[in-house]
């Protein structure tokens, strides 16, 4: 860009900028010293290729959505929680939010995250281990309890299940008094990732999609605040992807979803400010960055470019990150405060809009409450005292962070090439990407990949060629073992036994036509949604929601490959 066009972008950002809400905080150095809310090149001067990087608020976004980066607003400190049952994790909401969180992400349990109950025999030694326990919309209402559903943004990490466990989330907030219009936050709804990645599915792709899609488009007209689906790259990355797969694999899936949308006649401009985007922090530091804004510039040029969106909303990535589980470790894991502040640090510069930092002690077991509030902490001191808040984009225009932005871009980019070449070149039901994706998920292409990227590194480690402080250099230490937080037994027993006391307590029959009457709305092109809330209401089980499912359209298996 030459330097007029510099000029003339400056003053536009300006005039955006002073038109903008500002905190009210102090915006200078520790020192004192005043610094200005964004930089650019020096006044007067040409910058080849400067429409790439541009400024915040414009498109392509690669410096962020809003002209005023965090002095407008910080990003949201949501912390991913859940362990027990909902009477304990209710607990620990409450602890998060007095001591300064501002949203809540909820971890559900293994036997929840498959759609099988409490009782269920497989979900035996598993019942709120790795998450809460979600039985039936009584178990929702116990885990806000004395928390205004209307008042906090809230986050629920799960796929399968998703649909169902969200209804139980609407009842609970219908038992609130909350106007469902007013309910804000994501659920995750990330079929594809499952299969690419992380396992937790149900039935066959295409009823997946059914679900996804009635939500979508039940979303849109009733709870227009609510995200219905967070795209996630976090667990592709967890299961051994380079950035650049997690990248073009989570924008992948989220231009399937795009596809998804549009083949149901729902409006781009309408429904796509309802997708958000989960990602992964890891510890290579500009890496992380580069890939945060290279995802920005991506998804807004493909959604104008290819899917036709003309609204701004339409064209942002708004994403919650995550700091990356996989580097922390079982030895020396004081070490991991360490590593989460960094990843942590990687997040905020890359511009995200909502962050959970990881507990040092997660590796070995759920976080203690020390450790939960030290992960708090990371993001306070980081939010209150670095100073990082005041400059949005403070790396853009580095060269090498501009590098590495163009090059992920560009691999991201190959890699999308190539899953719309799997889809054929044939008619395409829903879209090309969607088409290339069910073909890539069939033919184990993406997790043959992923493997492949995750032998790479562990070779390097075994090597030495790369580093692991206290695993594989520096493994001397002084530390003393840490007290981990341990789940009783008698969490299961009494998670099992009130079950029953509910399935004795309610009106049986009113839970069996509920049920058929869902499944009878599956067999038809209705919006399923209606029906799954009466079922819901009627206190049906996760289990008996997804069991019926299962009868209906089949349990999904991985083909085996070798």
């Amino acid at each position: 860009m030459n330097a007029d066009e510099i000029a003339a972008g400056r003053a536009r950002w300006q005039a955006r900028y002073d038109a903008a809400r500002k905190r009210d905080a102090d915006f200078t150095t520790l020192s004192g010293m005043t610094v200005d809310p964004v930089y650019g090149p020096p006044e007067g001067t040409a910058y080849p290729g400067f429409d790439r990087i541009g400024w915040p608020g414009e498109f392509p976004y690669t410096r962020g959505l809003h002209p005023t980066g965090y002095r407008g607003r910080t990003w949201t400190i949501r912390q991913f929680a859940g362990f027990g049952n909902a009477q304990q994790t209710n607990e620990r909401y409450k602890m998060i939010l007095g001591a300064g969180g501002g949203g809540l992400s909820v971890a559900f349990d293994m036997p929840t995250l498959m759609g099988r109950d409490s009782d269920d025999p497989q979900a035996l030694g598993e019942v709120g281990h790795c998450g809460v326990a979600i039985d039936t919309a009584t178990d929702m209402q116990a885990l806000f309890d004395g928390i205004d559903l209307a008042g906090v943004t809230t986050s629920m990490t799960i796929s399968g299940p998703a649909v169902p466990v969200f209804c139980m989330y609407l009842v609970a907030a219908e038992r609130q008094g909350a106007d469902p219009s007013a309910l804000d936050g994501t659920l995750q709804t990330d079929i594809f990732k499952e299969y690419i990645a992380q396992k937790e599915w149900l039935f066959d792709p295409e009823p997946h999609l059914r679900l996804i899609g009635d939500l979508m488009e039940y979303c849109a007209r009733e709870i227009p605040r609510y995200k219905p689906l967070s795209v996630s790259g976090y667990h592709i990355r967890e299961a051994g992807s380079t950035a650049a797969q997690e990248l073009a694999y989570t924008l992948a899936d989220g231009f399937g979803y795009v596809e998804l949308g549009l083949s149901r006649g729902l409006d781009v401009n309408v429904f796509a400010p309802g997708l958000s985007f989960f990602f992964d922090s890891h510890v290579d530091f500009f890496e992380e960055i580069a890939k945060f804004r290279a995802a920005r510039r991506i998804w807004a040029r493909w959604l104008r470019d290819v899917y036709g969106a003309t609204s701004e909303k339409a064209l942002w990535l708004r994403f919650h990150t995550q700091t990356a589980g996989v580097s922390l470790t079982a030895q020396q894991p004081v070490n991991n405060v360490v590593r989460t502040a960094v990843e942590a640090l990687a997040a905020v510069l890359g511009g995200t809009n909502s962050l959970h930092t990881n507990a040092l002690d997660e590796t070995l077991a759920l976080p203690t409450d020390e450790s939960a509030e030290i992960a708090l902490r990371t993001q306070q001191v980081l939010m209150e005292e670095t100073g990082v808040v005041n400059v949005a984009d403070p790396l853009g225009g580095s060269w090498y962070v501009e590098a590495l932005t163009d090059k992920i871009e560009a691999e991201a980019e190959e890699i999308f090439a190539r899953i719309r070449q799997l889809g054929g070149e044939g008619p395409h039901q829903i879209g090309p990407m969607t088409s290339g994706i069910l073909r890539g998920i069939e033919d184990a292409w993406f997790t043959g990949h992923i493997a492949e990227s995750a032998f790479v590194y562990q070779q390097a480690l075994e090597k030495g060629d790369k580093k692991i402080v206290g695993v594989n250099c520096h493994t001397g230490t002084v530390a003393k073992d840490l007290e981990i937080l341990r789940i009783s037994h008698e969490v299961e027993l009494e998670q099992r036994r009130v079950l029953a006391e509910r399935k004795t307590a309610r009106d049986d029959a009113a839970v069996k036509a509920a049920v058929t009457r869902m499944v009878e709305v599956s067999r038809t092109d209705g919006n399923m949604i209606p029906a799954m809330l009466d079922a819901v209401r009627a206190e049906a089980t996760l289990g008996e929601i997804c069991d019926a499912l299962r009868a209906e359209w089949g349990t999904y298996r991985e083909p085996a490959r070798f």
